[in-house]
């Protein structure tokens, strides 16, 4: 048996079996949208930990940071800055979005617009916005499967038919299954992937320079700059690192797949829990940085960063565990393509179509048409996967830069009772329309920020602005007071 043949049959083992676990999750539930969207709302610690971490650490975790280890050098370190500063904001924020939503049954990111703001536009906004940064994020996925099976299948199967197969894997699981597909699939993909982390981590500075400081030491003496800022880059200083690690810090759970799936927890204190107990995880991204930084001594001059990690277990072990580092890394992208699917879909039926265009729309229909869309977003993130050459960090950070200009609507109607609907809907148009100038005209660093950042900034000087120039309509989501006990004295 060649060695193309033998990775090739573990890789497709690793991904036939997840898709298996993915089509049974649902199969002893009726998949209605309550169900599909948020489990009926009844995760405890472990499934949370597991569908958090599922949606969380990607094909961008697994290649991505690596990749940028190996170009770029010390802006890489902003990866484990921001993840770590994320879990700090989810902790005060989730529980009490969590509690809004079981209070007042919301489902999306866009459900929380629309009852705390009394709006279906601005919610539609959310949504549409929400739907387009998620496309660049889910071509991250399809983009990084398609380079795991090519690389680790020895070229035995093509980028593009691997990402077809895989996406008609994921879209039917999905589509069987809904978010607990996402959640019980995680199972298989988060123990493989720390396993292989570790392993890999370990093992190749070992292999290659006699273990981690050594390794440290070589590619210090060899390249001097390439630990430090704005390493291998000219842009990426120290302005850049803080600005880039609040803006994704800020955006962590603005994705409408991260936020939606707050829902799925049995209570506030299981994300509590979630918050202190997910840094753990991060752990194993310190050992994909060791291996893209060693690539970068023994393997230079590659094309394409985020070929490294794979590139380097090609060389070093053998072709049976290169097949359970591509059957790894192609479930790191299949779990959170799936809940960006599921929710890409719910978002645009039940927060676009259902209220602007048919309101007498049952649920039942919104879960039936929510279905069909998932198939559409599949083929239209599969084109653009495709056709388009971009990193998998730059796909990451443009998406984090259009979906954090969510924050300020949801963290000043949690805790400013001032905030209007029209102040939110004017920073969001802001916000969104200084990303989309920025990156577009390639002004990105500006002034060396992050222009998701400089966006930010901007979005929350118009939203309080605005609103202190409109009279607030009651919030919704203020607390009901207590009736006097006892006299008057």
């Amino acid at each position: 048996m060649t060695a193309s043949t033998l990775a090739l049959m573990v890789i497709l083992a690793i991904v036939l079996l997840g898709s298996g676990i993915g089509f049974y999750a649902g199969s002893r539930h009726k998949m209605d949208l309550e169900q599909w969207t948020v489990a009926g709302r009844g995760f405890g610690v472990l499934l949370m930990w597991l569908l958090m971490a599922g949606e969380i650490y990607t094909t961008f975790s697994f290649l991505g940071a690596s990749g940028w280890a190996y170009s770029r050098g010390g802006p890489t370190l902003y990866i484990l800055a921001y993840i770590t500063l994320g879990y700090v904001v989810s902790f005060f924020i989730l529980p009490q979005i969590w509690e809004l939503g079981r209070k007042h049954n919301l489902q999306t990111e866009p459900d929380f617009f629309a009852k705390r703001y009394a709006s279906e536009y601005l919610a539609a906004l959310v949504s549409v916005i929400g739907v387009v940064f998620l496309i660049p994020y889910l071509q991250l996925q399809l983009t990084g499967l398609g380079i795991i099976v090519e690389v680790a299948s020895f070229d035995g199967i093509g980028r593009t038919p691997a990402m077809i197969i895989s996406v008609v894997l994921v879209a039917a699981f999905v589509f069987a299954s809904g978010v607990r597909a996402v959640a019980w699939v995680s199972v298989l993909k988060d123990a493989l992937m720390i396993v292989v982390a570790f392993v890999i981590g370990i093992a190749v500075p070992q292999i290659y320079f006699g273990g981690v400081g050594p390794m440290f030491a070589a590619l210090a003496h060899a390249k001097p700059t390439h630990l430090v800022m704005p390493g291998a880059t000219r842009q990426m200083g120290h302005s850049w690192y803080v600005s880039t690690v609040l803006l994704s810090a800020l955006g962590f759970y603005m994705w409408p797949h991260t936020f939606g799936a707050t829902f799925t927890a049995k209570s506030g204190n299981t994300l509590r829990r979630n918050a202190v107990l997910m840094p753990l995880y991060t752990l194993t991204l310190a050992f994909i940085f060791f291996v893209g930084f060693a690539a970068t001594l023994i393997l230079p001059g590659l094309r394409d960063g985020d070929l490294a990690l794979l590139m380097l277990v090609r060389k070093t072990f053998p072709a049976w565990f290169l097949g359970i580092v591509g059957g790894a890394g192609a479930l790191t992208a299949m779990v959170p393509a799936a809940i960006i699917l599921l929710t890409a879909s719910t978002l645009f039926i039940k927060n676009v179509w259902r209220p602007l265009i048919a309101p007498s729309m049952a649920d039942d229909q919104v879960a039936r048409f929510a279905r069909i869309m998932v198939i559409v977003l599949s083929g239209i993130s599969l084109y653009f996967a495709i056709y388009s050459s971009t990193t998998l960090v730059s796909l990451l950070l443009l998406g984090y830069a259009g979906v954090t200009q969510f924050f300020p609507g949801i963290v000043l109607g949690l805790f400013w009772k001032r905030v209007t609907k029209q102040g939110v809907f004017a920073g969001i148009i802001i916000g969104v329309g200084a990303v989309a100038f920025l990156v577009l005209s390639k002004r990105d660093p500006f002034f060396g920020l992050n222009a998701g950042f400089f966006a930010l900034c901007v979005n929350f000087l118009v939203t309080v602005v605005v609103s202190l120039l409109m009279s607030h309509a009651p919030n919704p989501f203020a607390p009901e007071p207590h009736p006097h006990l006892g006299g008057t004295r």
